[in-house]
């Protein structure tokens, strides 16, 4: 399920005018907490959290890491988890290729599909 465009758009609100968003997934603290939304950019990783207990409302920039920084691999044993930025984290199953996806970009470029519609 794609992430909403109400959401996206609020997240457009914590990056620069000029940044257009590549990978957008939501994600859990691990255990419980806080949610956040992982917004990937041409030249940053922004963390932004919505707090405990919403998953739409962006508060505020949690942090922000340059774009060649890995936030995978996702474990899949008992769940989907990643780590990053020393924390871990939990994730919807259906959000693993956005984080390839958004990894491979940067480390193995090679790996990526074209895009089968390159005019939208």
């Amino acid at each position: 399920m794609p992430v909403p465009r109400q959401l996206r758009e609020r997240c457009r609100d914590f990056l620069g005018l000029t940044e257009e968003i590549r990978y957008i997934f939501p994600a859990l603290l691990a255990g419980g907490g806080a949610h956040f939304v992982f917004v990937v950019t041409d030249g940053a990783i922004t963390v932004v959290t919505t707090g405990v207990f919403s998953r739409t409302t962006p508060k505020a920039v949690w942090g922000t890491y340059p774009r060649r920084t890995r936030i995978g691999p996702v474990d899949t044993g008992a769940g989907a988890f990643f780590t990053f930025a020393g924390n871990d984290f939990e994730l919807d199953d259906e959000y693993i290729p956005v984080v390839n996806a958004a990894d491979a970009e940067i480390f193995a470029r090679e790996t990526l599909p074209e895009d089968p519609l390159p005019e939208l």
